[in-house]
């Protein structure tokens, strides 16, 4: 597991979610890495609405996340015609922690790291999961945050959560946690990406809309 928290820690990147009295935050920032010093992509959507009720964040190597969300998705979109019911949400962590839990162990001259962030509305309330790069799954009340730059987003989340923050809030504090991290960690930055998760489902906060409730006082 040491080798894969350094290598975790060397790909770069910065996640969070929060948990609101009325929904769900999740956000992440847009810039991908190749080693420590040049910057692949600045425009990566690391946020991903995997139904209308459930998204998920990002991190990792890009190949491996991508094949663990189409499988996913692929997989879900089976069990839906199968059942004719919609995916809970700690059944869709589940199969993320599954799928990560064996890739990272097949047989490979790359190790596949992968990490994701799990949150959804379902019958049963909200819910927010972290799948960490060895397959481990942790059920998360308040908040989390993943990647390189999170030990700035925590600083900032110990400080300035509260139990009753609305998802309004919610958003603002995302926005002042991912610009955090951007400016002291290096791998981190090229912009944010910000879904909500309310009992009306998943959407994707545009940037226009990020900045407006950003500056409203």
């Amino acid at each position: 597991m040491h080798e894969v928290e350094k290598n975790i820690i060397r790909t770069g990147t910065t996640t969070l979610g929060i948990m609101c009295k009325d929904g769900i935050v999740l956000a992440a920032d847009k810039r991908v890495t190749e080693g420590e010093r040049l910057i692949a992509h600045k425009m990566f959507d690391k946020v991903f609405l995997i139904t209308d009720k459930i998204a998920v964040t990002t991190a990792g190597n890009v190949s491996e996340v991508q094949l663990l969300l189409k499988l996913t998705k692929a997989e879900l979109k089976l069990r839906q015609l199968r059942t004719k019911t919609e995916p809970g949400v700690r059944e869709t962590a589940s199969l993320f922690a599954m799928l990560t839990y064996e890739n990272i162990r097949k047989f490979s001259p790359l190790i596949a790291i992968s990490a994701f962030l799990v949150a959804g509305v379902d019958k049963k309330g909200f819910w927010l999961f972290e799948i960490a790069p060895d397959g481990s799954l942790l059920e998360h009340k308040d908040y989390v945050s993943t990647g390189s730059g999170s030990i700035i987003v925590y600083g900032l989340l110990e400080d300035a959560y509260k139990q009753d923050i609305s998802v309004e809030e919610g958003i603002k504090l995302a926005i002042r946690a991912i610009s955090a991290a951007m400016h002291r960690d290096t791998p981190s930055g090229s912009g944010i990406d910000v879904v909500t998760i309310t009992k009306e489902g998943a959407k994707k906060v545009m940037t226009q809309e990020v900045k407006e409730i950003f500056v409203k006082k």
